[in-house]
């Protein structure tokens, strides 16, 4: 399980258990039944594991009638209400909170935290921009605010503003953020080479080169603005770059630098490429690759006996449905009508199958995305192998 899920989950755990701890001792003094107290808590404690939030929620809320001052109830209360959808609640209970007079400086700071967070919930981004730029200018959370700006301006596609926040992020915490921000490089190359605006794009995939090295996005951006400019040679080396950089992209790097060899004339290049591919990459896309090759060089029966030989190396639903293309046309009668049934399962299958998932949470997907639409980490959504993958 994800540790950041983990943590998640436990917060409201965390609040309500120091509050118990508390409240246990003003339960001794004023003698109150602290078994009664005990009970209560063990068993809402119990629901909240349980997933269990609506009875979660109500034994807390009976617990919170011993103290209505308790700054910690409340707090698991709200991040109760906001996880099942009652954010309203979870923001007029916050709001409540940080209205508090005598509140400490540390819970009010908290409380600010968790309005934050119910307002990005409810869509309501400018008021919480708004909020977490208070904080980080009063410096109080402000890893926490910042991680929460730079949500919010990527949700926005304000990639200046992210990369200022980032490199903010950076100096405060000392963590390395820099694939992150080549990330908002690219993004912001990428709507530069939309617009035509062709030295700003390349101004920014220089800026994300400095970030990483070696960043397999800059170096596909660059091969394709190399491409669009008709230097097939040189986006043939940025191209080659990007899968020496990270051979996981190789699906996605493959049709383009086909296309720069063929228009460069490099095709013995291109078959010494992918030969060399198939040894170092275990997917099925350059094998694929080379049978278009071979079938466009040598014929369609070349072609066939190297990719049945392949397929019985390396079993794949997607060659077996190449396969069946090549093959159809010299079947008739019986056979030719169970292929067809064959080809047709086949095809069902490949349509209904994820191809890529994030390594980080999970998510399916049946096309390529930079940053996980889920968990929205960079860089983690990779092909998945096997015989329905790649």
């Amino acid at each position: 399980m994800n540790p950041l899920y983990v943590l998640a989950a436990l917060l409201p755990v965390a609040f309500v258990l120091g509050w118990w701890a508390s409240r246990l001792v003003v339960a001794r003094r004023a003698g109150v039944d602290v078994s009664t107290l005990s009970s209560d808590y063990f068993r809402g404690l119990n629901y909240l594991l349980n997933e269990e939030q609506d009875k979660a929620i109500e034994v807390f809320l009976k617990l919170a009638e011993y103290n209505r001052d308790t700054v910690e109830t409340h707090l698991a209360l709200g991040n109760l209400f906001r996880r099942r959808g009652e954010v309203d609640r979870a923001i007029r209970l916050h709001q409540h909170l940080v209205s508090r007079p005598g509140l400490s400086e540390a819970m009010k700071t908290v409380a600010l935290l968790e309005l934050g967070e119910d307002y990005m919930r409810s869509g309501l981004l400018d008021r919480a921009e708004a909020l977490f730029a208070d904080l980080v200018a009063m410096n109080s959370h402000a890893p926490s605010a910042l991680r929460h700006l730079i949500a919010i301006y990527q949700h926005e596609r304000d990639w200046h503003k992210a990369i200022e926040h980032a490199r903010r992020l950076e100096v405060m915490t000392g963590d390395d953020e820099t694939p992150m921000i080549a990330q908002f490089y690219c993004e912001l190359a990428e709507r530069a080479r939309q617009h035509g605006a062709r030295a700003e794009a390349r101004e920014y995939l220089h800026q994300a080169f400095e970030c990483q090295p070696e960043c397999v996005r800059a170096f596909m951006i660059t091969g394709r603005l190399h491409a669009e400019d008709g230097q097939h040679a040189e986006a043939i080396d940025a191209l080659e770059a990007a899968i020496k950089a990270d051979s996981a992209f190789t699906p996605d790097i493959l049709p383009p630098l086909l296309n720069s060899y063929a228009r460069a004339q490099q095709m013995d290049r291109a078959e010494a490429f992918l030969r060399n591919m198939m040894g170092r990459y275990h997917g099925v896309s350059p094998i694929l690759a080379l049978t278009n090759l071979y079938r466009q060089r040598d014929g369609e029966r070349a072609a066939v006996d190297f990719l049945t030989a392949q397929l019985r190396q390396r079993p794949s639903v997607r060659g077996l449905m190449t396969l069946l293309d090549a093959t159809m046309d010299k079947i008739e009668g019986e056979a030719r009508e169970n292929f067809l049934i064959l080809r047709d399962l086949t095809r069902k299958l490949l349509e209904g199958q994820a191809m890529y998932r994030c390594n980080r949470c999970g998510f399916g997907a049946k096309a390529h995305h930079w940053q996980c639409p889920s968990c929205k980490s960079w860089s983690t959504i990779r092909p998945i192998h096997g015989v329905a993958g790649e």
